[in-house]
């Protein structure tokens, strides 16, 4: 379904992908996006040049047709209700098998151009894998499809990808720490990847404080 999301998606929002020279073509690979709308998942997948597992809210499994096609297009749900290890322990396995996995650090949808301070589990998967990690900002997508909007609208979207991070597996009593810390170096890259977008500078590889909305 891949060429065909891909092209409604140019016709719709001429979606553009940047960067992607930073995505390995084999291997295992996380990738961390901001999220602001229902868009990110396939506008993502679409412009990564391999395929992606998903991780996707588990009410999404419950809507007719869309639930049994996102579980056969390679998504696992996930609880955002608390620790959800069976959905840790899905990615885990197909980290382990060499796929490339998508997480939103932030586990639910925000405004456009906000990034909010990320939930645990995508640190913690990066750090106990130790695979690349690869960071993405979606911009425009809120703007399609914000949230409280029944239907999408044409708007620019631009996909950008960062080059990738590398987190050292967590051990002994600083396993914490060291899940926060990654959770901030991950929404820092994708928040340098954002002041590209808008036209700031920002030097890839290079890493600002944060500021959290």
């Amino acid at each position: 379904m891949k060429m065909l999301a891909v092209a409604l998606m140019r016709l719709l929002f001429r979606v553009e992908a940047r960067g992607t020279e930073h995505v390995p073509a084999t291997g295992a690979l996380l990738i961390v996006a901001n999220h602001s709308s229902f868009l990110d998942p396939p506008l993502v997948g679409g412009m990564v040049p391999r395929q992606l597992t998903f991780l996707a809210k588990a009410e999404l499994f419950r809507v007719p047709i869309l639930g049994p096609l996102i579980r056969r297009l390679g998504a696992y749900p996930v609880n955002r209700d608390g620790p959800d290890l069976a959905a840790l322990r899905a990615s885990q396995r197909a980290l382990a098998e060499g796929r490339a996995v998508l997480v939103f650090p932030e586990g639910t949808r925000g405004d456009e151009g906000q990034l909010r301070e990320a939930k645990p589990g995508a640190a913690l998967l990066a750090v106990q894998s130790g695979v690349p990690v690869v960071p993405a900002y979606v911009s425009g997508s809120g703007r399609a499809w914000p949230r409280g909007r029944r239907l999408p609208r044409p708007a620019k979207v631009v996909v950008t990808f960062g080059p990738p991070l590398r987190f050292q597996r967590a051990v002994g009593p600083q396993r914490k720490a060291q899940y926060e810390a990654a959770s901030r170096e991950m929404m820092a890259a994708i928040g340098e990847l954002k002041d590209r977008a808008s036209g700031g500078v920002g030097v890839p590889g290079a890493r600002r404080p944060l500021q959290i909305h």
